[in-house]
C-alpha cells in the first residue's frame, strides 16, 4: 500500500527556512545555503536520500515554495526549478486562486488546487496509484498534513545550526508519536527517518 512521506530540510531548533523569502531568497536569508549545502557540496554521500525525495507518484506542496508571487497568479511564474523540474510525477499546488495546469520538460504537471489539503491529497492518491505521495513543503503545508495525521513517514534532514527564525516545522500541529526508523548522516547533515504513528 502507498505511503504518504515528507522530506524537508531544517536546523536544529526546528527551522524550515530563513526569514524575508523572496525571489532572490527563495527559502530565505541564509537558508540555502546553510540548510541545505549537503545537497550540493557533497550529493554522493547522500545519493539515497537524494533520490528518495523525488521518488513518488505525486507531490504535494505549498504556493510559498512553488514561488513568491502572491494574490493573482502571474502566468509566466513556472516554478524554481527551470524547464525541467525535478519531480517528474504531477504536483499539486495549493492555493486561493485559480490557474491552469502548467507541463513541464521530463513529466512534471504542475495542478493548482483551490478547494483545501484533504482534496489535493485525494488527487494525488488518484494520480499517484501505487506509488507514495511525497508533501514536498514548505513548513506551514507539511504542519497541515501532521495536524490531521496524513503523512506517514517523515524524514528530517537536520543541519548542525542553530537558525533563530523564519518558518518553524511542527507549529500547531498538536501531539504526535514518531517511532525512529533509520538514522545517518555526516558532518553537514544528520537524516533522521521517523514513522509517524497515527
Amino acid at each position: 500500500m502507498s505511503k504518504v512521506t515528507c522530506d524537508i530540510g531544517m536546523s536544529v531548533d526546528g527551522f524550515v527556512a530563513g526569514p524575508n523569502q523572496s525571489r532572490d531568497n527563495p527559502l530565505g536569508e541564509g537558508a540555502e545555503t546553510r540548510l541545505h549545502s549537503w545537497m550540493f557540496d557533497e550529493p554522493e554521500a547522500h545519493r539515497a536520500q537524494l533520490d528518495a525525495i523525488t521518488d513518488a507518484g505525486a507531490f504535494i506542496m505549498g504556493r510559498n515554495m512553488f514561488g513568491p508571487i502572491r494574490g493573482a497568479w502571474d502566468e509566466e511564474w513556472n516554478g524554481w526549478w527551470g524547464e525541467d523540474p525535478p519531480y517528474h510525477a504531477p504536483v499539486f499546488v495549493l492555493t486561493h486562486h485559480r490557474r491552469e495546469p502548467v507541463e513541464m520538460q521530463g513529466g512534471t504537471t504542475f495542478h493548482f488546487v483551490t478547494d483545501g489539503i484533504e482534496s489535493a491529497l485525494a488527487k494525488a492518491r488518484e494520480a499517484a496509484g501505487e506509488r507514495n505521495i511525497a508533501v514536498a513543503g514548505g513548513a506551514s503545508t507539511v504542519n497541515q498534513y501532521l495536524a490531521i495525521g496524513a503523512i506517514d513517514e517523515l524524514r528530517l534532514h537536520i543541519a548542525p545550526l542553530v537558525f533563530g527564525r523564519g518558518e518553524r516545522l511542527f507549529d500547531g500541529v498538536g501531539e504526535i508519536d514518531l517511532v525512529p526508523v533509520e538514522v545517518t548522516g555526516t558532518e553537514r547533515v544528520t537524516h533522521v527517518t521517523y514513522r509517524v504513528v497515527h
